[in-house]
């Protein structure tokens, strides 16, 4: 029998076990809720690049293997994965947008669609739980915008702190989330709130998500981690039941890989048919991307408060500079200071 000291050292030894070899996130094994914490740290910029796609669709097949031939000396029992973020208010702000501004603008169709297939193979797998009896959660600590939101969604529960923002700004550049939110958003809260959410542009505090019934549970600021392991202490008894539910989920309302790639190819077509102009603005959010501490490209909508066209005059509120929806910073209200508006690029 193993004294009370050395089962809490056994313990602490199986809590600091991690998968090695990954240069675009690191791991963590938690043995008293049976969870595999990825923690995702992207580089150079905090988007789904090519390198995380392929690092996390290798991390989804040694899980899996490792899982299909367990052995007790050699692997960790888990009954969990969660996808969460190590940079600081940001959990991942969408698709490689440098990749799709040089693969449009040379008219590389093909390859734009190998990357876009790419991520609905790894969403589809976090949809389909790696084909394990296990449940899939996305904790979100900050920002989680587009290819971002959509990494979210694919899990099974999503537990966000009321700090964090998700939305879809795809339609600023005149184009739209071609990895699933349309599924994934309308399985959760139906057709009409999907397509209200991807037709606004705008970003959603967690707070307006949380009531929409597309987040599962609201962590206070800082308390994320904590949320995430009291959800999984108190829903491991009930694991069966949980993993039943999910099944039944699936054939009420199938998300098929086939299903996704039909839309991503539509979303491909689309991407190549883009303007110059959509280009622009593209590149405007793909500075922001670029630049972490100005990360948050569309902030909570206090850009809903700055008007596209309209009365300038009706900002009593706002203090300035602001942002507006495409990245510019106003200096000054022109209405008001019966100047010109003055503008900068971030």
């Amino acid at each position: 029998m193993k004294t009370e000291h050395e089962a809490n050292a056994a313990r602490r030894k199986s809590r600091s076990k991690t998968i090695q070899g990954y240069t675009q996130f690191s791991t963590r094994y938690d043995s008293d809720t049976s969870a595999i914490w990825c923690w995702m740290q992207p580089e150079p910029r905090p988007c789904l690049n090519a390198t995380l796609i392929d690092e996390l669709v290798l991390l989804q097949k040694q899980l899996t293997n490792t899982y299909k031939n367990q052995h007790p000396d050699t692997i960790w029992p888990f009954r969990h994965l969660i996808l969460a973020s190590k940079l600081p208010n940001i959990y991942n702000l969408g698709g490689d947008l440098g990749l799709f501004k040089y693969l449009i603008e040379n008219k590389e169709e093909e390859k734009l669609r190998d990357y876009a297939y790419k991520c609905i193979n790894l969403l589809h797998r976090n949809i389909d739980n790696l084909d394990l009896p296990i449940t899939m959660v996305s904790l979100v600590q900050g920002q989680a915008l587009g290819g971002g939101f959509e990494t979210a969604l694919s899990c099974d529960v999503i537990v966000a702190e009321r700090r964090s923002q998700m939305g879809f700004p795809e339609i600023l550049f005149n184009l739209f989330p071609g990895m699933g939110a349309y599924n994934l958003l309308t399985r959760r809260i139906g057709s009409s709130l999907a397509e209200r959410i991807i037709l606004s542009g705008r970003t959603y505090s967690a707070t307006e998500l949380y009531d929409m019934g597309v987040i599962d549970v609201l962590a206070e600021d800082g308390e994320g981690v904590q949320a995430v392991e009291s959800y999984l202490k108190s829903h491991n008894q009930s694991h069966n039941t949980i993993r039943s539910i999910k099944k039944i989920r699936q054939i009420v309302h199938p998300v098929t890989r086939q299903n996704l790639f039909d839309i991503v190819d539509i979303w491909v077509e689309a991407a190549m048919d883009l303007s110059t102009k959509d280009l622009a603005k593209m590149e405007r959010l793909l500075h922001l991307q670029k630049n972490q501490k100005n990360s948050q490209i569309i902030k909570d909508q206090q850009t809903e408060k700055v008007p596209r066209r309209g009365d300038w005059r009706k900002l009593t509120d706002i203090s300035f500079p602001l942002k507006t929806h495409l990245g510019e910073n106003v200096l000054q209200n022109r209405r008001k200071n019966d100047c010109r508006r003055q503008t900068t690029t971030s």
